[in-house]
């Protein structure tokens, strides 16, 4: 093979792996949005209090911290298309297990395997996604999947308004998207991606600090998303806005989402250092919580904001996972968008809590100090190794 042949194929985006992956995750989004408020109605009706729901949904993110170092070892002894196909199957059942457990505490371990399977999920469809894509341009894939995956979760709820919450008809309906999602991943099983030991047995937390500008991003947007979605209409109610009125910004927040990713991973094939462009979304997410209560009067201004913001705020995660693809690759790769993950679910922890505090302590505007408080942190990071890396 020439050298011009090689360099072909090794730019050449293998599709059918990555619109496999990309499929699947899509498809079992699409159950994530459409299960999560099922579960949750299902337990109100069932007569369980606010805090005992959200104490049961809570275990999702330990759950998920919990799996994300499985991922890699379970790749590497099963093969990824394997896994992942284990990880579906484990999913349906703990999904429709839902229906028939009659006591609360069954819903615990069902919640736990249920997020573990999805989490192992998750990683594997990302590496497998980062590998099928060529280095010029892995933002561009990356961009397209985060856009479906998006589509997915908003298409969730739509589906639950459809389908209600009575019977099994809802959980049938996921256990057959969720068949669904097996089927590319049979079709592509010959292309999967093979991670081979690196034959280092150090801890796999070591993956958190050896690409941190990509760890460090997926952690703030996990913080920002999750309880800024969570505590927005709260901040909206205290600030004058209708519950309707709050409910059409979030929307603006997901279709800033959901269109701004592609550019945005396009123009991020086209940097040389893609921390220069994490460092401006940060940079970008500052800027729009300090401008927050000055457009807070005119709805159309805050929901134009809230549309950019929330676009550039979501590209940290698909710019810092193209970021990390850039740097690591096999085994490496692997175990780092486990460390992604697992970071992540750290944000999903640590962000409700932070903007709880902060609109306790300084009533609505703690709202826009404690997500600045999450960007500010990143941006002094950022900083910090770009200007190490001048000197």
């Amino acid at each position: 093979m020439t050298v011009d042949t090689q360099q072909e194929v090794e730019e050449r985006v293998h599709w059918l792996p990555m619109i496999a992956a990309i499929s699947s995750i899509s498809v079992v989004g699409i159950a994530i949005g459409l299960g999560m408020p099922l579960l949750s109605v299902i337990l109100e009706t069932r007569g369980h209090s606010a805090s005992m729901i959200g104490f049961n949904t809570a275990v999702a993110g330990l759950a998920s911290i919990a799996g994300a170092p499985l991922a890699t070892p379970l790749a590497m002894r099963f093969g990824v298309a394997r896994t992942m196909l284990a990880m579906i199957a484990t999913g349906v059942l703990a999904f429709v297990g839902f229906h028939f457990a009659p006591d609360f505490w069954m819903w615990f371990p069902l919640r736990v395997l249920l997020h573990i399977a999805l989490t192992v999920l998750f990683i594997l469809s990302e590496f497998w996604i980062s590998t099928s894509a060529p280095p010029h341009r892995r933002g561009l894939v990356l961009g397209i999947y985060a856009t479906v995956l998006s589509l997915g979760f908003a298409a969730g709820p739509w589906l639950f308004a459809q389908l209600g919450s009575a019977g099994f008809l809802p959980f049938g309906v996921i256990m057959a998207l969720v068949t669904l999602a097996a089927i590319p991943v049979l079709a592509a099983r010959n292309e999967s991606p093979t991670i081979v030991s690196n034959g280092e047995t150090s801890n796999f937390l070591r993956y958190i600090w050896l690409v941190p500008t990509a760890t460090a991003a997926v952690l703030v947007f996990g913080a920002v998303e999750t309880g800024g979605f969570a505590l927005f209409p709260v901040y909206g109610n205290r600030i004058g806005y209708s519950e309707a009125d709050a409910a059409l910004l979030l929307t603006m927040i997901g279709l800033g989402n959901v269109l701004l990713q592609i550019p945005l991973g396009m123009i991020s094939d086209r940097v040389n250092d893609r921390r220069y462009l994490l460092l401006a979304c940060a940079t970008i997410g500052l800027a729009g919580t300090i401008f927050m209560p000055h457009f807070a009067q005119n709805w159309h201004l805050m929901a134009a904001l809230l549309f950019v913001w929330g676009g550039v705020v979501a590209a940290m995660y698909t710019i810092g996972l193209a970021h990390l693809g850039s740097q690591l690759s096999g085994h490496d790769l692997a175990s780092a968008n486990a460390a992604f993950v697992l970071c992540y679910g750290v944000g999903m922890v640590l962000g409700p809590q932070a903007i709880g505090i902060g609109m306790d302590l300084f009533g609505p505007s703690g709202f826009g100090w404690a997500l600045g408080l999450f960007f500010a942190f990143y941006i002094a990071l950022v900083g910090a190794r770009l200007i190490r890396k001048i000197l």
